[in-house]
């Protein structure tokens, strides 16, 4: 009973060590805004920027901005991840398929995406699909590559399992479907955990660039007016987002991995 008592505790005193550092990160900005060292326009008081994201949530243009940011970033990442894993298991299991895109990969992942940006500007506008196109772009490489990874790996590791399965008459898209997808799904999940991000920071970046609604949108209008709060509150809603959003595929990643030894509880702190 007493080991029982002793977890939830356990549980809290973690959550409380791990958020001292942005505890103490946002009590020193108060300190520093409040000393008189530097100025309100370049670093005005966490309290007022508190207070503008509260007067932002009131007026419903916090829920407007975050709603389109969202709608960009998932959007996009959706489409990122169906076409990461089509292709990434076409580059695992044909041969065609490696031949075709791992040049494309190679030569695309490392390379700053942005640059395209201007290019898609002249294709497609300044509305949601050029932003959503620029997200796709950014987002779907650590999904082909993290999938690729992961099914060749299985289909390495677990010869003897695919090959039962091929005696028992699975074709192929079966084979990757139910058998070797499943196994690869922790590392395809981590390709997904590096794409999610990378598709907020994507959409938030090109409504800077493009302008209107939206969160990067938001903070452009600030600093174009010299609205120091402003700049500020879009830092912040945008570190929540981001926050929440690792946070929800974290625990996604927990429930479909339920039965990975990486779900197993440790048995020490």
């Amino acid at each position: 009973m007493a080991g029982l008592g002793e977890r939830p505790l356990r549980t809290i005193a973690r959550g409380l060590a791990r958020s001292l550092s942005i505890v103490l990160l946002l009590a020193a900005w108060e300190w520093l805004a409040r000393s008189g060292h530097v100025t309100p326009f370049m670093l005005p008081a966490l309290s007022d920027v508190l207070d503008r994201i509260r007067q932002d949530a009131v007026a419903g243009d916090l829920l407007i901005n975050a709603r389109l940011t969202l709608y960009r970033a998932l959007a996009g990442f959706s489409i990122a991840a169906a076409a990461g894993i089509a292709i990434g298991a076409a580059m695992a299991r044909g041969t065609i398929a490696r031949w075709l895109f791992d040049p494309i990969v190679s030569v695309g992942f490392p390379m700053p995406k942005i640059a395209f940006l201007p290019i898609m500007v002249l294709w497609l506008g300044l509305f949601d699909a050029s932003k959503i196109a620029m997200v796709v772009l950014d987002a779907i490489f650590p999904v082909i590559t993290a999938t690729a990874a992961g099914i060749a790996s299985v289909a390495s590791v677990e010869r003897e399992l695919i090959w039962s399965a091929r005696n028992m008459g699975a074709r192929e898209p079966e084979l990757v479907w139910h058998i070797i997808l499943p196994a690869a799904l922790p590392q395809l999940l981590t390709g997904l955990q590096v794409a999610l991000p990378i598709a907020l920071i994507v959409a938030v970046v090109a409504e800077m660039a493009m302008g209107g609604y939206g969160l990067g949108g938001a903070m452009l209008t600030a600093s174009r007016f010299a609205d120091s709060r402003g700049v500020f509150a879009g830092i912040i809603e945008i570190a929540v987002v981001g926050y929440v959003l690792v946070k929800a595929m974290a625990l996604l990643r927990g429930r479909l991995l339920f039965w990975h030894q990486e779900a197993a509880e440790p048995t020490t702190l």
